[in-house]
């Protein structure tokens, strides 16, 4: 039962995790079950939308896009109740001990250990296509990956690690107008970023035919770099919370974890584009 003092405790913000439980086991929140829940859904509604597309039709055309829709909105709503949880009421109740950050920093490297292994499992799929003998047969049905919109996206990529870094480094030295200028350009930036991901795929689906279902180079490709712009949209998410928190005067030079672990999360997605584009792309005109 609440008691006057945890009322007063968290200031009238409502958290959105159910706190102490069970008891002498600290916090324990329901937020990070709904955003694996959501991803979890978002596999499930690929795999819908290939058992439609097939020639036996399994499911309706539309249940696929319809789950993927919906897991994305779950996914959404339980990043922000996750993030709300582990930032925002840190915030409120004034948490700015290094303890308290050190281990939301390490949270945050074994969240990406996770994300390793996730990106892993989809490369060594690739490999082993890449490796086999039908190969050649394959790669003749492929479109012109590695041209001039590949190469623009990932100098802007590069340049959005490179912002970050400096809007690291200037709430870290207390300068918050130059946080904020940084931050925008950085968001700008990995907004871009997506639109031409977005273009991309409407070139390669509508002007070549390169489908999801365009043989197993073609969920490989959009499987990889689909993951890969889902979590860019993450990120943009995370980015866009800590630029509304920068505008509230939330952060300063000794109240900045949250910026630090957005940053890692950033540099991180910025590093699977480099090894994706040298995968996919690369991989994929090299003996084409």
């Amino acid at each position: 039962m609440a008691t006057e003092t945890d009322d007063a405790h968290d200031d009238g913000h409502h958290l959105p995790a159910v706190e102490d439980w069970p008891r002498g086991f600290g916090e324990a929140s329901w937020w990070p079950f709904v955003t694996a829940l959501g991803a979890a859904g978002i596999y499930v509604g690929a795999a819908l939308y290939l058992m439609a597309a097939g020639d036996r039709n399994l499911v309706g055309p539309m249940i696929g896009p319809g789950v993927v829709v919906g897991s994305i909105g779950l996914f959404l709503v339980g990043l922000y109740g996750w993030l709300y949880h582990a930032f925002v009421t840190q915030f409120w109740e004034r948490g700015a001990d290094e303890h308290g950050a050190s281990k939301l920093r390490w949270g945050m490297l074994a969240f990406l250990g996770s994300e390793i292994a996730t990106f892993s499992a989809g490369f060594t799929y690739f490999f082993f296509i890449r490796s086999q003998d039908a190969w050649a047969e394959v790669a003749s049905d492929l479109p012109h990956l590695l041209g001039s919109l590949v190469i623009v996206n990932t100098a802007i990529l590069i340049v959005s690690s490179l912002t970050l870094h400096f809007a690291h480094g200037a709430i870290r030295e207390g300068s918050r107008r130059k946080f904020l200028g940084w931050l925008t350009v950085t968001l700008l930036l990995g907004v871009v970023f997506i639109g031409g991901q977005v273009y991309e795929y409407y070139e390669f689906i509508e002007g070549e035919g390169f489908t999801l279902t365009s043989g197993v180079f073609g969920s490989a490709f959009y499987g990889l770099t689909g993951l890969h712009g889902l979590h860019v949209t993450m990120g943009a998410v995370l980015l866009g919370i800590v630029f509304v928190r920068g505008l509230l005067g939330q952060y300063s030079a000794r109240r900045h974890v949250s910026v630090t672990t957005a940053s890692m999360y950033w540099h991180f997605v910025d590093a699977v584009w480099i090894f994706l584009v040298v995968a996919l792309y690369v991989g994929a005109e090299v003996g084409a």
